[in-house]
């Protein structure tokens, strides 16, 4: 998956065009209540629409990936998306952040509102869910007792679609995969991704992390 997003020397048209099968963009309402487009908070303003990054990736076979800041940006995007028509035959996966994770700086979106705008709108697409992340240097936090806190929130929500688990959940089955994301800052060993190796189908792990961390998990698990 490659990220798009607006920034110096970094165009959101560059994911686009490059050798990816599924590209992600952050999406806001411009100024907070205007159109959606790609950025990612704090920025309230782009040099790209959502609409505008739509019709480009209709003329591509790539997945898309919409990961909401918001739950203003929802609404419109979704129907914009509607919009595209037969050009929307390709993998499409909806993130939100529903719960408030440890150090979380922002509020997380309303998981009710999120998730019925969601299956209302675009019922076939992958729903990616998580909670709210930040680093504080020097605090550690009991990742597996939080991940049972989000799996019985997400029971309570009677969840049974398709689902991108973007945590570390003890799941079983055919219908989830788990991506393990790290922050730039965040502070954590290679014994750590070690270990959700060996415990989930590894088919189904997907890793979106920095260096030198990704040299050497790649390094321990002999592809490198």
């Amino acid at each position: 998956v490659a990220q798009s997003q607006k920034g110096p020397g970094a165009p959101a048209w560059v994911a686009v065009n490059c050798d990816v099968h599924m590209v992600e963009v952050d999406v806001v309402l411009r100024g907070g209540d205007g159109d959606p487009i790609l950025a990612h908070p704090p920025d309230t303003d782009s040099d790209i629409t959502l609409r505008e990054w739509l019709a480009q990736m209709g003329s591509t076979n790539k997945g898309i990936k919409l990961d909401f800041k918001s739950l203003a940006a929802v609404g419109p995007s979704l129907e914009l998306l509607g919009q595209l028509g037969q050009s929307l035959d390709r993998p499409v996966w909806l993130n939100g952040d529903i719960l408030p994770g440890p150090c979380g700086n922002r509020a997380p979106l309303d998981a009710r509102a999120f998730l019925g705008a969601v299956t209302s709108s675009c019922p076939d697409a992958t729903l990616s869910l998580g909670w709210t992340t930040g680093c504080h240097r020097g605090q550690v936090f009991l990742g597996a007792y939080y991940c049972s806190v989000f799996l019985v929130y997400m029971l309570d929500l009677n969840i049974t679609l398709f689902l991108c688990f973007v945590c570390f959940l003890p799941v079983s089955g055919h219908r989830y995969s788990l991506t393990v994301w790290t922050g730039k800052e965040d502070v954590y060993s290679v014994e750590d991704l070690l270990l959700i190796r060996e415990n989930f189908d590894k088919s189904r792990v997907y890793y979106d992390i920095f260096e030198p961390q990704n040299s050497e998990f790649k390094k321990a698990i002999g592809i490198e």
